[in-house]
């Protein structure tokens, strides 16, 4: 059986629809950040097990950006809400 992702705008939809950005918690640092801060946030990621928020792109559905909560062991999704209504911007 086919992963599927509920799609707040399109239902249920096969994962192989969607695009995945990574961590939906990065903030991007100021402009006039230090090299240190611009340096991790280009190439320092975690590698959480468990629950973690990421930014997901449904490319060909509705085209919105989402953020999916996923088991990163089970892969098993827990929730899925348009990242506009959570405040993130993709």
């Amino acid at each position: 059986m086919a992963s599927l992702i509920a799609c707040p705008h399109c239902g249920p939809r096969p994962k192989e629809e969607f695009t995945i950005r990574g961590d939906a918690g990065i903030v991007r640092p100021a402009p006039d950040a230090g090299e240190d801060a611009w340096h991790a946030y280009v190439y320092l990621r975690d590698n959480p097990r468990g629950r973690h928020k990421e930014h997901w792109h449904h490319t060909s559905g509705c085209r919105r950006w989402l953020v999916v909560e996923r088991d990163t062991m089970s892969h098993a999704i827990h929730a899925v809400s348009d990242a506009s209504t959570e405040g993130a911007t993709a």
